[in-house]
């Protein structure tokens, strides 16, 4: 998961870089979501770790 986050990270800099602005936006907007999925996912797995 965090791969995909920084593989949207590096093609939404890459994006900006060459001109693309609408296109690294969506990037970048993928790679927000990807990052909160992740942060619940930790989250949960944290709690579940913390109650067993």
């Amino acid at each position: 998961m965090i791969g995909w986050i920084i593989a949207a990270l590096i093609g939404a800099l890459v994006f900006a870089l060459l001109g693309f602005t609408g296109i690294a936006r969506g990037f970048a907007a993928i790679a927000k979501i990807l990052f909160y999925i992740f942060l619940v996912i930790l989250a949960i797995v944290i709690i579940m770790n913390v109650v067993s």
